[in-house]
């Protein structure tokens, strides 16, 4: 007895769309002098993912671009800045290396604050294209 089978269907998968015509990003500046790293981060990936805006979709990208200044005025809260460490994996036995926060702070005080932001964002293919649109002055 041959039972009839019916050809399986394919789910369809939403892809990111670009921003639909017409839509304007409106630039912000943040002033960072004082101010603690993880409490500037959450409000820069809160305008770079637009989730300050009514229409917030969170598969489209209707962020707008941010411009931190006075990046080397940041503060650290608690030890961090003695404790905290980076790590980096080079995939090979023996490759992690590890930085702590005051070595890259001293060298490029942006690059804490770009990297915070980097771990705040979803882990999708938006977080690239999100992350272009932050622009930070020490």
């Amino acid at each position: 007895m041959a039972t009839k089978t019916t050809p399986k269907t394919t789910p369809k998968v939403k892809v990111a769309k670009k921003p639909t015509a017409g839509f304007n990003r409106k630039n912000h500046t943040i002033d960072a002098d004082g101010m603690i790293v993880g409490r500037v981060a959450t409000q820069i990936v809160q305008i770079l993912r637009g989730k300050n805006k009514p229409s917030f979709q969170p598969h489209l990208d209707h962020g707008d671009f941010v411009l931190v200044k006075n990046a080397a005025k940041l503060k650290f809260s608690g030890n961090k800045l003695e404790q905290k460490k980076y790590y980096h994996y080079s995939g090979y036995p023996g490759g992690l290396k590890a930085k702590l926060a005051k070595d890259v702070f001293a060298k490029n005080p942006g690059d804490v604050l770009r990297r915070a932001v980097w771990n705040m964002l979803p882990k999708n293919k938006l977080r690239s294209e999100m992350i272009k649109r932050l622009k930070i002055s020490n």
